[in-house]
Formats: structure tokens, C-alpha cells, sequence
């Protein structure tokens, strides 16, 4: 057994999405300061998201040929140049409003297949490192936490001291670092190369590898409530992060900073939570956790946004929404190994990732509509009704029961009707 492989994922994971958090903050705090518009910065928002529907719904075969380690490592570089391009183009006075949305297009398009390669060998990982599935994502979701609230922080700090174009540099760079430590110390990890094929390549075996992840993900019921439910909400948190946030960061909070402590206090807290729960949360009701987690951290912090215009109580709503966040893709995780064969990995992970995003473009676009359309506080006050909504769909609709006890099902088992509830949508939490 040896831990390497693992402990050097999760490194890559948190300096990448470290960076990424960079650019979650930097991006629409540079879009605001240089147009003024949140409707420009909902613009590039749907840029940037709607790439990784489509990356996410064709990655799964590609990814399992072409070998999870070489498809991560491409995936960062590209991220890299992509977000680099940003600032040095600004800096060369060539930057037009286009060529910054076409270079956010092209950094959503391959880094969900990044995220994806390394996920689905999480399984593996945990089995070499001698550790339990629960705790390995437990502390995999962990440390993805933690990075967002190290990136939030210093994104905040960095866009004070020295403007959003420096944060958009480290992004690159923090890229960079995650493909070189993924590129060094998965080398020899068979599951991270290239899986041998049962049939030759075409489009013709293509297209029946990816169906083979649509036809598994639409005879579970409980992946499919999953998948539609993680949809909206991740949807409403794009609306937040790309827009609502950063426009009531501007006109309450008064400065990038603020943006980021609550971020930070967000991303803190869903660190607590996730490692909570990876010592507690096997003795625990999934659905009955899972419902109480995920009405504490969406519709909360919108309408507490709402109705103030000081830090104070939001950070303290921030800080517990996180605490509630930090459950829920532990939980979802565990299931969803459970749940899929190895083998369908890849595929199945690619066509819920590409569900549950589906409403991610919208959301940072309907954000900026509706902000320039309402004014803030009513986009904030329309966004936390539709979460909340959302979020009751566990308690509501008997398919959530089997999220205590999934049962495996069989690649061969024949479709069953009505395999979709009739339930709001959501998927893997953004949040």
C-alpha cells in the first residue's frame, strides 16, 4: 500500500482549486471595475459554464482512452494559459470583451474533465492509501473546502493590494503546479492510464460508451433526483459566486475583501463539516443529514444578503451555511461509488456532472438580468425561494429513502419505468 498517489490528488486538487477560487472572485471583480455592468459580468458567467456542460457530457469515454492521468494533466495546463491570457492581454491594452469571454469559454470547456479524472479515482486511492471510502471523501471534499477558503482570502487581499489582474497570474501558475504533481506521482497508477477498450475506436463505439452512462444514470431513481436537484442548486450558487455576491460585495460590503472573508468564512466552516463528518457521519442517517445540511446552507445567506447591509450578520449566516455544506458531497460521493460499477466510472461521473451543471450557464446569466433588471435585493430574495424550494425535494419524494441504502445496480438491468421522480431538480454541490 502507499499513499503517495493519493496525498499528491489531493495536493493537486487543493492547489488547483485554490486558483480557481482566484478566479471566481477575480474575474467578476474585474469585470465590474472595468465595465461597471453585472450584466457583463452574467455574460461571462455563461461563458465560462456553458463549456463544462458539454465537457462533462462527452469527457467520460475520451478520459477512460486517453488515461485519467494524461487528461488532468492536459486539462490544468490549458486552464493555465487560458486564465494567464487574461491579464497579459489587459496589460497589452488588446483585451476586448469578446476575447475575454471566448478565454473563459475555453477554461470551463477542458477543466471539468480535469476535476473528473481525478475524482473517479478516488475508489482506488483510498483501497492503496488503507483507508475507508467515507473518510477518503471525507477528506478529499475536505481539503477541496479548504482550498476554496485559502483562495477566497487571498483573492480578497491580492484584488485590495495590487487589483484583479494579480490574481488572475497565480491562477496560472497554481495550475501549473497541480499538473506537475499529478504528472509526477500518478505515473504507474494503472487505473490513471489508459483502460483498455472492448472495442476499436470510432464514433459508432463512442457513442455507445457514453449511452451506457446516460442508460445506467436513468434506471436509478435515486441518481436521477440527485442529478435534477443538484442541477437548480448549482444553477442559483453560480447566480451567487459570479454575480450576486460580488454586486452586494460592491454596493454593502464596500470592497473585494469583504467578498472574500465570507467566502473564506464559508469555505472554513465546510471544511469543519466535511471533516466532522468523516469521523462521525457513517453513524448517521444519510437522508436525514443530507436534507438538514442542504436547507442550512442555500436559501439562508441569500435572504440574510437581502435585508443587509453590513458584514456582520451575513458572515455569521456564512459561516453556518458552510458548516451544512461541507456534508453534502461526502454523502453524495459515497453513494455514488456505491452505487456505480468501476468499470462505468468515468462515463456515469460524466453525464451527472453534466446534469447537475446543466443550469450553470442560466444562473450567472438570470443573476445579472435580474440585478439590472430588480436591483439587488429582490434578485437575492427570487434566487433564495427557488433554493429553497429545491432543497425540501428530499424530505418530499420517496426515491431520497434509498439514499440510506443504495442498491447496486447491474450494466445489464433493464430500464425500469418512470425512473425519474417527479421532483424540483439539483446535483453535486457547488456550494
Amino acid at each position: 500500500m502507499s499513499r503517495r498517489p493519493f496525498a499528491a490528488v489531493l495536493a493537486a486538487n487543493t492547489i488547483s482549486i485554490a486558483g480557481t477560487s482566484l478566479t471566481l472572485i477575480g474575474v467578476p471583480w474585474f469585470v465590474l471595475q472595468t465595465t461597471g455592468s453585472a450584466g457583463r459580468a452574467g455574460v461571462v458567467a455563461f461563458c465560462a459554464t456553458l463549456p463544462v456542460i458539454v465537457a462533462a457530457l462527452a469527457a467520460g469515454p475520451v478520459i477512460d482512452r486517453i488515461g485519467r492521468r494524461r487528461v488532468s494533466v492536459a486539462s490544468d495546463l490549458i486552464c493555465g494559459l487560458a486564465v494567464g491570457a487574461i491579464p497579459l492581454l489587459h496589460y497589452a491594452g488588446l483585451l476586448e470583451f469578446w476575447m475575454l469571454c471566448a478565454l473563459m469559454a475555453v477554461g470551463g470547456l477542458v477543466h471539468t474533465p480535469g476535476l473528473t479524472s481525478r475524482a473517479v479515482l478516488l475508489p482506488h486511492l483510498a483501497e492503496h492509501a488503507g483507508t475507508t471510502l467515507p473518510r477518503a471523501a471525507s477528506l478529499y471534499d475536505a481539503v477541496s473546502r479548504g482550498a476554496r477558503m485559502i483562495g477566497a482570502a487571498t483573492a480578497g487581499l491580492l484584488i485590495a493590494l495590487f487589483g484583479a489582474e494579480t490574481v488572475l497570474l497565480l491562477d496560472a501558475a497554481t495550475f501549473a503546479t497541480s499538473a506537475l504533481l499529478v504528472g509526477a506521482f500518478l505515473r504507474g497508477v494503472p487505473a490513471a492510464e489508459p483502460q483498455p477498450a472492448l472495442q476499436k475506436a470510432s464514433f459508432a463505439s463512442y457513442r455507445a460508451e457514453l449511452g451506457e452512462g446516460w442508460a445506467f444514470l436513468t434506471r436509478s431513481r435515486l441518481l436521477t433526483g440527485v442529478t435534477l436537484m443538484v442541477m437548480v442548486t448549482n444553477g442559483l450558487d453560480q447566480g451567487w459566486g459570479a454575480v450576486l455576491l460580488p454586486v452586494h460585495g460592491r454596493e454593502d460590503l464596500g470592497s473585494a475583501a469583504g467578498v472574500g472573508l465570507m467566502i473564506s468564512l464559508f469555505g472554513g466552516s465546510a471544511l469543519l463539516g466535511a471533516l466532522l463528518y468523516g469521523a462521525w457521519g457513517e453513524r448517521l442517517p444519510r437522508r436525514a443529514v443530507f436534507a438538514a445540511a442542504f436547507l442550512l446552507c442555500g436559501a439562508p445567506r441569500y435572504v440574510t444578503a437581502a435585508f443587509t447591509d453590513t458584514p456582520l450578520p451575513l458572515a455569521v449566516v456564512m459561516a453556518l451555511s458552510g458548516l451544512g455544506a461541507g456534508v453534502l458531497n461526502p454523502i453524495l460521493s459515497t453513494v455514488i461509488y456505491e452505487l456505480v460499477p468501476e468499470e462505468l466510472r468515468s462515463r456515469v461521473s460524466g453525464v451527472t456532472t453534466a446534469g447537475c451543471e446543466l443550469a450553470m450557464p442560466l444562473g450567472g446569466l438570470a443573476a445579472g438580468l435580474l440585478v439590472d433588471a430588480l436591483g439587488i435585493a429582490h434578485a437575492l430574495l427570487a434566487f433564495g425561494a427557488v433554493y429553497l424550494a429545491a432543497t425540501l425535494t428530499p424530505l418530499l419524494f420517496p426515491a431520497w429513502r434509498a439514499l440510506d441504502h443504495p442498491a447496486p445496480l447491474s450494466r445489464t438491468e433493464p430500464p425500469r419505468s418512470g425512473s425519474a421522480p417527479a421532483a424540483s431538480p439539483r446535483p453535486r454541490s457547488a456550494s
